[in-house]
């Protein structure tokens, strides 16, 4: 029974490190993807372009969908995760706008 214990002890804590790089992965990843966001906003604002574009974000679900589909990610969950992300950068795009007004 200790053997069998000792080997789960070790396969979580394997475990839990990676999930723990993995976590530091999309951090960083996210960042990176908002100072990108960050620039299109204040681009869109100096050219007076609307803080949204619907049809580009259809397209970026359908993909992202279709990602996490090959990935074995739920799809909904994958689509509701890029909505809340693309809320948060339409809200980061409006407050530039605001600012050049």
């Amino acid at each position: 029974m200790t053997d069998d214990a000792t080997r789960a002890a070790a396969l979580l804590r394997e475990h839990r490190a990676s999930i723990d790089r993995l976590d530091a992965i999309l951090v960083y990843t996210l960042g990176e993807r908002f100072k990108h966001t960050q620039a299109v906003g204040k681009l869109k604002a100096e050219h007076d372009l609307p803080p949204s574009d619907p049809s580009r974000e259809a397209e970026q679900i359908a993909r992202l969908e279709d990602l996490a589909k090959r990935a074995d990610l739920d799809p909904e969950f994958a689509k509701k995760f890029l909505n809340f992300i693309i809320a948060e950068v339409i809200q980061h795009h409006e407050k530039h706008k605001e600012q050049q007004d």
